[in-house]
């Protein structure tokens, strides 16, 4: 199977789901073993192809995302290793953040993913700001770092103060 970035999954997904709307809006009101049989494939090709997209995800793409959520976090040069790949992340920075904040730890901020969303966030581990726990998607959720309603939102550009 070939992996796909998660935005042509989502845009794909969409599809699909107008296209199986399109189809049963012209068609008798009637569920068929065959159109169930249907949805249940399309539900696991497109489990698996998400799963392998996210099984894709560098430290460097967790990396990039700090300071493409956070202003004050460009230019430090962060660098991340996995404790649980694709839910959790030790990051590292190799500069200090910009002096907006005088005691960094304890501080939350989101990350952006490539696509320009929000895929998670970090918390700041010491108060030089050098140092951050971070987590991606619903584990981000469960640390209270973003909201459910913030997570997968379009960000732009990084967020500042």
């Amino acid at each position: 199977m070939t992996a796909l970035p998660s935005s042509r999954l989502a845009t794909l997904g969409d599809e699909l789901e107008l296209a199986c709307a399109a189809d049963l809006s012209t068609r008798p009101r009637r569920r068929t073993r065959r159109m169930v049989l249907v949805a249940a494939v399309v539900a696991v090709v497109l489990g698996a192809a998400a799963a392998i997209a996210a099984d894709q995800l560098s430290t460097s793409d967790v990396a990039n995302s700090l300071p493409a959520g956070t202003a004050a976090l460009i230019g430090t040069n962060p660098t991340c290793t996995a404790v649980k790949q694709n839910v959790e992340y030790h990051c590292v920075l190799a500069r200090a953040p910009a002096p907006e904040v005088s005691d960094w730890k304890g501080t939350v901020e989101p990350t952006v993913d490539s696509t320009k969303h929000v895929n998670g966030g970090c918390r700041a581990l010491r108060s030089d700001g050098l140092e951050w726990q971070c987590y991606l998607g619903q584990a981000a959720v469960d640390q209270q770092i973003v909201s459910q309603g913030f997570l997968g939102q379009y960000a732009p550009a990084p967020g500042h103060g």
